[in-house]
């Protein structure tokens, strides 16, 4: 794969205008040949009642991008991405600031693609640790 990293994230960027992403002010800021990295502002507007990061915005963050990610691999022409299943452990509360999240690819088949997604603090404290399994589809 021939990385353009400002035009990845340009695209990733780009396509999330009108959806969840912006909803939740997901950006992606950080890329590479196997890791995808988004930032979300940690805000009320992605609080449970406790006043703390709900963990279905987290869950909804690391979805976005392993999502995302999973279209590095395949032939956007031909194959389109669905999630299949996710998981997460949630390990830390946070009541503000950002949350980074980093998908890295684990299994990369033909028809499915695991990825592990680590959602840290600033100071790169683990907050939440997922793991998302897409399938490729034909179009």
């Amino acid at each position: 794969m021939t990385l353009d990293k400002e035009a990845i994230l340009e695209m990733c960027n780009k396509i999330s205008k009108n959806t969840l992403m912006e909803t939740l002010s997901i950006e992606y800021i950080d890329c590479g040949e196997d890791f995808l990295t988004a930032k979300m502002p940690v805000t009320a507007q992605v609080h449970q009642p406790m006043g703390f990061l709900h963990g279905g915005a987290s869950v909804a963050l690391a979805e976005s991008v392993g999502s995302a990610a999973s279209h590095f691999f395949i032939d956007n022409d031909k194959f389109t991405v669905k999630g299949l299943e996710i998981s997460a452990n949630h390990l830390k509360s946070k009541r503000d600031g950002f949350v980074f999240a980093t998908a890295r690819i684990k299994h990369k088949g033909k028809t499915t693609h695991l990825w592990e997604i680590r959602i840290e603090d600033e100071e790169g404290k683990l907050i939440s640790l997922c793991k998302l399994t897409n399938i490729v589809l034909s179009k």
